[in-house]
């Protein structure tokens, strides 16, 4: 039998004490048939559950007997509701998953459970942006994760094979973290195509954590991100607004006498700041590099001529 339907059944014995595997299927969407092959596995397994034959019969657990799976206080099943609750709402399988938790629940958490996988609504497009499709490959690509299974799939018009090590969804853009030939390397799932499971099972080396490794691939690609610093500056009331277009690489410096603060602000290139910078006018004053104010005068000379 499967290991979710095990844990599912285990802990809908312990909550109602006795179950028909007539209402066992009906719980975990199985047939009567199958629901009955479970419990007969489990006792064959060596679980102490035994049928109670007879009109108020079914399967118990030995003596009363509790399996605290969960282990979930009241507080922990409220936070762990408040997790999965916005998932299952772009989810079928998370849906179907949380409704079979909730029923599993012992009943004076249920209420609050319920209630909690509903207080939460996450929206991933910002404001004025469009939505992003979840990539057609996240749930193959998932289950190769964990079945630890090779991959082959075509990456920018070359064509690749990977051990798939791990998914990260970073602001509804998905990212795949696989072992390759020339060693650790990261792929955009909208930019793979033609992604295939192969029969060849791979050991994802025993030192990998998911996050870590995220951590590394983050560190450089903001590094990247802010090769060219420049410092300027700008009345302190719209410090804020430089931190929203600049995100992490935007850095007070100091605030001065007359209002205005010193900013760091960084990008790839003197000319990716000088573009976000453009619109301010002579609200933003550059200071360094010369690169920079280099970039802004002439997007200002071109501006002027274009519209004199």
């Amino acid at each position: 039998m499967r290991a979710d339907r095990l844990v599912a059944t285990l802990l809908l014995m312990q909550n109602r004490g006795r179950v028909t595997a007539a209402e066992l299927a009906a719980e975990l969407e199985v047939s009567v048939a199958t629901a009955r092959r479970d419990l007969e596995a489990l006792s064959a397994a060596g679980i102490p559950v035994y049928p109670q034959p007879g009109r108020h019969g079914g399967w118990s657990l030995v003596g009363g007997s509790r399996t605290d799976l969960s282990g979930l206080s009241a507080a922990e099943a409220q936070a762990l509701f408040l997790l999965v609750g916005p998932a299952a709402a772009v989810s079928g399988e998370a849906k179907a998953a949380l409704r079979k938790l909730l029923r599993a629940l012992p009943a004076p958490f249920r209420t609050d459970a319920e209630a909690a996988a509903s207080a939460t609504l996450i929206d991933p497009a910002g404001w004025g942006a469009l939505d992003r499709e979840r990539p057609d490959g996240v749930g193959l690509l998932q289950d190769a994760v964990v079945r630890q299974r090779r991959i082959r799939f075509t990456y920018q018009g070359s064509s690749r094979e990977a051990d798939p090590w791990g998914l990260v969804d970073k602001n509804d853009i998905w990212y795949l973290i696989a072992g390759t030939s020339r060693g650790q390397r990261t792929f955009r799932l909208d930019r793979m195509s033609s992604v295939t499971v192969t029969g060849s099972g791979f050991e994802r080396p025993a030192d990998f954590a998911l996050d870590s490794a995220w951590e590394r691939v983050v560190g450089e690609v903001e590094e990247k991100r802010a090769r060219t610093w420049a410092t300027l500056l700008i009345a302190s009331r719209f410090v804020w607004v430089l931190r929203d277009h600049f995100g992490r690489h935007c850095e007070e410096v100091s605030v001065l006498d007359d209002g205005r603060s010193r900013v760091r602000v960084g990008a790839p290139t003197p000319l990716d700041i000088a573009r976000t910078l453009a619109g301010w006018g002579a609200d933003v004053e550059v200071l360094d590099p010369p690169e920079v104010r280099a970039s802004l005068a002439r997007i200002g000379t071109e501006l002027a001529a274009l519209y004199s």
